[in-house]
């Protein structure tokens, strides 16, 4: 069973409550008829109902009646999420009047369906920008307690079993933060191992990369990257944190050797924590183009309940996938 695979069966165990809020659009439907065979996780579509139908009906969707079908126009809980909207954000001008149109976005109005505890979470973005998916969530859901940075994460899976556990990583950041200082980068560790265990069951070991190892070099990047493995370890004694370290020296065991000895992490890392966006995007799509690898995410982290962004080009096995992530992530919550 590959990892995928383990993910959809653990999310079926789960039984989560996902909101799709672009439940008109093709591919989401056809995401959702796999969904609800498969038993994968309950499903919230928002929009028109006829709408939904109708295109249910063109493409043959039979699974599509399993899910509820919320209307933002009708929808019976409108005003208690508006009031909620104002109570949360009426320090910044938001009244009840103004919820009420707001609702009227799908996004908005998925968000609000987790915040009022009537969802578990939500993924879109097929149609819409990633500001559109997570402008609402940070203003609502929040970040986790104890978690004030937002962060991105792919789990990246490679052929040669030898590395990372089985062939399994994490990376992370490789989607939101683009230039992160010591206390983001020591957030994005811990949640980074939360992530891992959550969603491939890994015993993380988590490495803070750098172009240095253990002070073969010397620079105010390679300090950044001292002090977050320094307040990551601090934050989390529980968990196996060690920095800086150069890629090779993280996951290659003779050259852990002879760089980092004594290291419980170097030789033996599975999640990768990355000094910048810019490293980060680009290790994830090296590793993945020349080496052949899966790579799964953005994995959206650090909020309170999960949310996730869809590329728009993305495939309707995206979408099935990454619903059955979100309700891992639920789980952890």
């Amino acid at each position: 069973m590959t990892l995928l695979e383990q993910i959809r069966e653990n999310a079926k165990t789960a039984n989560k409550r996902i909101v799709l809020p672009e439940g008109e659009e093709e591919r989401t439907l056809k995401a959702a008829e796999t969904i609800l065979g498969e038993g994968i996780a309950q499903l919230v579509l928002i929009g028109n109902p006829d709408t939904i139908k109708a295109e249910a009906e063109k493409f043959g969707l039979k699974n599509i009646q399993k899910a509820e079908i919320v209307n933002p126009k009708t929808f019976e809980n409108k005003q208690q999420y508006a009031e909620l909207m104002a109570q949360i954000r009426g320090s910044k001008g938001m009244t009840v009047e103004k919820a009420l149109k707001q609702l009227d976005s799908p996004y908005y109005l998925g968000t609000l369906m987790i915040k009022a505890g009537h969802a578990d979470g939500m993924v879109a973005g097929a149609i819409c920008s990633t500001a559109d998916t997570i402008r609402p969530a940070l203003q609502y859901i929040k970040t986790a307690p104890g978690v004030s940075t937002v962060s991105g994460a792919f789990v990246v899976v490679v052929k040669d079993k030898n590395y990372g556990q089985d062939g399994v990583f994490l990376f992370a950041d490789c989607a939101v933060n683009i230039a992160p200082n010591a206390e983001q980068l020591a957030d994005i560790a811990i949640i980074s191992a939360k992530t891992a265990k959550a969603l491939a069951g890994i015993d993380p070991k988590v490495a803070m990369l750098s172009f240095s190892t253990k002070g073969s070099a010397q620079h105010e990047m390679v300090d950044k990257v001292t002090e977050a493995t320094k307040i990551a370890q601090e934050r989390a004694p529980e968990l196996e944190i060690d920095g800086e370290l150069q890629a090779d020296a993280a996951m290659v065991q003779k050259v852990a050797d002879l760089k980092a000895p004594g290291s419980k992490v170097a030789g033996n890392a599975n999640v990768l924590v990355f000094p910048s966006l810019e490293a980060g995007n680009i290790g994830y799509k090296l590793v993945q183009r020349l080496a052949g690898a899966d790579a799964v995410g953005p994995i959206l982290q650090g909020m309170a309940a999960p949310v996730n962004d869809l590329s728009r080009g993305c495939y309707v096995e995206d979408i099935v996938n990454m619903v059955a992530i979100t309700a891992l992530q639920a789980v952890s919550k």
